[in-house]
């Protein structure tokens, strides 16, 4: 039996996929945060400012030039946001309101990342929706205008504690207001392969165009991805992958300016590890997969970490019994000065590959079958649950289900 490819999929189920890989770009914090967490809250938050402010500006404008909306307006602002890691929809459930040009309100109906954190306490809520949310928040806007602000109207701790919206802010472009400096990590970034990966191109559609194929029109404060035509979906699809990993980078640089090489190259395998696992689980429900070799390709092949094609050399079939796995050399991999989830893999640091594996079903196991090779099998004794997929499954994300 054939396993299916992201190219194998119809306009609905790429709709479906790119949603999927939105919120598994936000699972990506949610992996990372455990393994600095030790260092204190303070040294968390930290992290997670530079990490963010590294990538945000920078997938924020490939958004904005692949769909065709480049301004630099609060509706520009408000777009590149609908169709970010940062905020996916649904669990991430921002309303947006433009007033004008320059004046706008937001609020979040559903704030997934408030009701992973909440049950941690108060000075986890203030780490992230001040001290985290203030810099990136601005950092997003820079990539628009760096003229542009967004401040709290309200905004946790929630009091009272049923407290709805969870949050809501006024966002202002006002000229008289000095310019947001350029975050430096995100110039730091902008010099990886990622970053300089040239876009996607949006191909014709057919004589049945399904949807739109770049954003110019009004902002739409319904949007959904299947709004937009397959041509599109494929496009937007590659670059939420690239905004994962341009993530992941962000991360390694705010662990690694602290802690140094080895202390951020251990927490990226364990970050890897364990988003890669529920992220692999949360595919097979969505796509209805079983256990079979055939499913364990489709999830090896539409994982996130895997792609954009244009990014990951990598390979995947069905050899009878066995899936066969292989990673090419590739930007991903000649990535100077930047550790990945790529290079981490390229250097043989595959645990994440058994994580995927386990999650379609724990008697699949991955072991290496030569350089950058791998034969996935199905054997008699079920592995345990890896601890790093287990302390991930304390996101909502993991079990959060699309309602729309």
């Amino acid at each position: 039996m054939k396993h299916r490819t992201v190219a194998d999929l119809d306009h609905e189920e790429l709709a479906t996929l790119a949603r999927e890989h939105l919120l598994a770009g936000q699972l990506i914090d949610r992996a990372g945060m455990p393994t600095v967490i030790r260092h204190g809250v303070d040294v968390m938050r930290d992290v997670a400012i530079d990490e963010w402010m590294a990538a945000s500006p920078l997938y924020t404008k490939r958004m904005q030039r692949l769909l065709g909306f480049e301004g630099d307006s609060v509706e520009t602002c408000f777009k590149g946001m609908q169709i970010d890691i940062g905020a996916p929809p649904e669990f991430m459930d921002f309303r947006y309101t433009v007033i004008d040009d320059h004046h706008g309100e937001f609020h979040l109906d559903h704030c997934g990342a408030l009701m992973d954190v909440e049950p941690m306490g108060d000075d986890f809520v203030v780490a992230m929706c001040h001290h985290i949310e203030d810099p990136t928040f601005d950092a997003t806007g820079w990539a628009t205008n760096p003229r542009l602000r967004m401040r709290p109207i309200h905004r946790p701790p929630r009091s009272p504690a049923d407290r709805h919206p969870h949050c809501a802010w006024q966002v202002t472009i006002d000229e008289s207001y000095d310019p947001t400096p350029a975050p430096a990590p995100a110039a730091r970034l902008a010099e990886s392969n990622a970053a300089r990966l040239p876009l996607a191109a949006i191909g014709a559609p057919d004589s049945s165009a399904d949807g739109m194929l770049d954003y110019t029109a009004a902002l739409d404060p319904d949007l959904q991805l299947r709004d937009f035509a397959t041509p599109a979906l494929r496009a937007i699809d590659d670059e939420v992958c690239l905004q994962g990993h341009l993530l992941v980078m962000g991360f390694v640089m705010a662990v690694e300016s602290r802690f140094g090489t080895e202390a951020a190259v251990d927490a990226t395998d364990k970050q890897f590890t364990g988003v890669a696992g529920v992220v692999a689980d949360r595919l097979c429900r969505t796509f209805g997969l079983g256990a079979a070799a055939a499913d364990v390709a489709t999830v090896f092949s539409l994982h996130p970490a895997f792609r954009p094609g244009a990014y990951v050399n990598w390979d995947v079939a069905v050899d009878g019994d066995v899936v066969r796995l292989a990673l090419g050399d590739c930007v991903a991999t000649d990535e100077k000065g930047f550790e990945s989830w790529m290079t981490l893999l390229a250097d043989g640091r595959d645990r994440a590959l058994s994580a995927i594996a386990a999650a379609v079903d724990p008697h699949w196991a991955v072991r290496a079958d030569g350089d950058r090779q791998w034969v996935v099998e199905r054997g008699d004794t079920a592995a345990a649950e890896l601890p790093e997929v287990a302390v991930t499954k304390f996101s909502t994300g993991v079990k959060f289900g699309f309602d729309r």
